[in-house]
């Protein structure tokens, strides 16, 4: 399928690895023109020249920490500047590791990071592009929540209910500029095997001597109480390539939306 995204300009913050890095690809493979963002530099290159020798077209590496204050602003003006525009971003960032604690043993400073983390980053990133969409005409942004708001669990509450706050400012941005041409929508991943769950498969093989390629999942089953109706974790490319069709002008009347890519994960 042709997404319409081809030399349209398109910033992915978290695109250095992961889930957004798989997204960056899509949109690279279809000819966009792609700047990626993460913490660690070399990190970002490194990825930038696997999609550019993927692709054979050229990505941007930026660096940014959506925690630091001006930092939103600044990786979108280098993107504009080295793209020549901007259509679309994603936000695929905001782990919120200091949120996975439960009610009673989450301290002020555990809410605090995972806010900054996961809600005010993407405030900011999204406050910070939104009136450059106006300018052009329009464009998309993708945000990225979990599948823990609908089914919040004990061990993460800052973590989920900022994640629900993600929901709610993406809604919000439908809503307020959709008459400027903007679409917002927000993706909720289930357990994906990025590279903390891929270590995770075979350090469980190895110690507790299941199959590496079952591991993972009876840990999901067993552990987590997870009930999947694919049985199975998702693979980063399958969110990516949700994200890059979101982004795209194949989603022109898409906004608004809150699009659970879980694998009918239920609790």
């Amino acid at each position: 399928m042709d997404l319409g995204v081809r030399d349209q300009g398109y910033l992915v913050i978290g695109g250095s690895a992961g889930i957004g890095k798989m997204a960056a690809l899509a949109l690279a493979a279809d000819g966009a023109r792609v700047a990626i963002a993460g913490r660690s530099r070399d990190r970002a290159e490194a990825a930038g020249t696997e999609i550019t020798a993927a692709t054979a077209m050229p990505v941007v590496a930026l660096t940014t920490d959506l925690i630091r204050a001006g930092a939103a602003e600044e990786v979108v003006a280098q993107a504009v500047e080295e793209l020549g525009g901007l259509r679309g971003l994603a936000v695929t960032t905001g782990l919120g590791p200091r949120g996975h604690r439960d009610l009673l043993s989450g301290t002020d400073e555990d809410w605090t990071s995972t806010f900054d983390d996961v809600l005010l980053g993407t405030v900011r990133a999204c406050r910070a592009v939104v009136p450059l969409l106006s300018e052009g005409g329009g464009g998309s942004i993708v945000t990225t929540a979990a599948y823990s708001v609908r089914a919040p669990k004990a061990h993460q509450v800052p973590y989920a209910s900022l994640k629900a706050g993600v929901v709610t400012l993406t809604k919000n941005l439908a809503k307020s500029f959709g008459h400027l041409g903007i679409r917002a929508n927000c993706v909720c991943p289930g357990a994906t095997e990025t590279e903390i769950l891929a270590a995770m498969r075979r350090s469980v093989a190895k110690s507790r001597g299941w199959p590496v390629e079952s591991a993972l999942e009876q840990i999901m089953v067993e552990e987590w109480g997870m009930q999947v109706a694919l049985g199975r974790a998702g693979r980063p490319e399958e969110l990516g390539d949700v994200i890059a069709f979101l982004l795209s002008e194949r989603a022109s009347y898409l906004t608004g939306a809150t699009v659970n890519v879980d694998g009918g994960t239920d609790f």
